[in-house]
């Protein structure tokens, strides 16, 4: 297979007769899209709250969720936790996560975010590398990432483009943190978000970005003479800094996802 092997991923799969209504009243997307591929979503406190942001994959007989393997550990604790009286088994698993741009293979999904993220899939061997540039085509795309722009236990999703990703369904019904999310959904404007930024220099994900010593936000990843950012949009105006960088916005400022 052409591809490239992603070895930043964990793999849980979720077993058991109860297994869709039991992820269904937890994460931020509807289970029934499984039918069509595979689904971005979320898992969230019960303060709306970004926890970890995965992608639920159908398998005959149970769902396996494709997790970045630094939030693995705390989301199969999670889960097992909520699982209570559920007829469902949670289990880790090992096998290869490859993606790839241009024409799937068989068995492969479209990556549920963007089109031009191409495809993933699950168990293949990688025999011939394609050695895409995958930082450059997220910062390009506006594809957040938890550690770079996602932060545990502090990011609200709508903030970081999760609706334009296909990451929540605000017609699904209730999950963990679902009257957060939707009252910011309703809100006429939000005032902060992710936005593509231009940068001359290097600052590391975290670096806060100011005007006139004010903070307007916080850098995420960098690529090359662009990078991501958390913005508080009215203040994000012209030349800003971060550390020794300087950035300014790629694009004008808007606060939807």
């Amino acid at each position: 297979m052409r591809g490239d092997l992603d070895e930043t991923r964990s793999l849980i799969r979720v077993g058991g007769e109860d297994r869709e209504s039991f992820l269904q009243a937890l994460v931020t997307n509807d289970l029934d899209k499984l039918q069509h591929g595979i689904v971005y979503a979320a898992l969230l406190t019960p303060q709306g709250k970004y926890l970890a942001d995965f992608f639920l994959v159908p398998e005959p007989d149970a769902i396996l969720i494709d997790v970045d393997g630094a939030l693995a550990p705390d989301l199969l604790r999670r889960l097992t936790l909520y699982r209570l009286r559920a007829k469902v088994t949670v289990e880790a698993v090992e096998m290869p996560v490859v993606r790839g741009l241009g024409d799937a293979p068989d068995g492969a999904y479209a990556d549920p975010r963007a089109a031009a993220l191409g495809w993933r899939a699950y168990g293949a061997a990688v025999t011939d590398p394609a050695g895409i540039d995958w930082t450059a085509l997220r910062v390009e795309h506006g594809i957040p990432e938890q550690g770079s722009e996602l932060i545990p236990d502090d990011s609200y999703i709508l903030e970081f483009g999760f609706e334009r990703l296909n990451g929540v369904d605000f017609r699904k019904g209730c999950f963990v943190g679902q009257e957060i999310v939707a009252r910011m959904k309703h809100k006429t404007t939000l005032r902060k978000g992710l936005a593509r930024v231009r940068i001359d220099g290097t600052a590391e994900p975290g670096t806060e970005i100011t005007v006139s010593g004010k903070s307007v936000g916080r850098l995420g990843t960098q690529s090359h003479t662009a990078a991501l950012a958390h913005l508080r949009f009215d203040r994000a105006k012209g030349e800003m800094q971060a550390g020794s960088a300087s950035v300014w916005p790629l694009e004008p400022q808007t606060a939807s996802g």
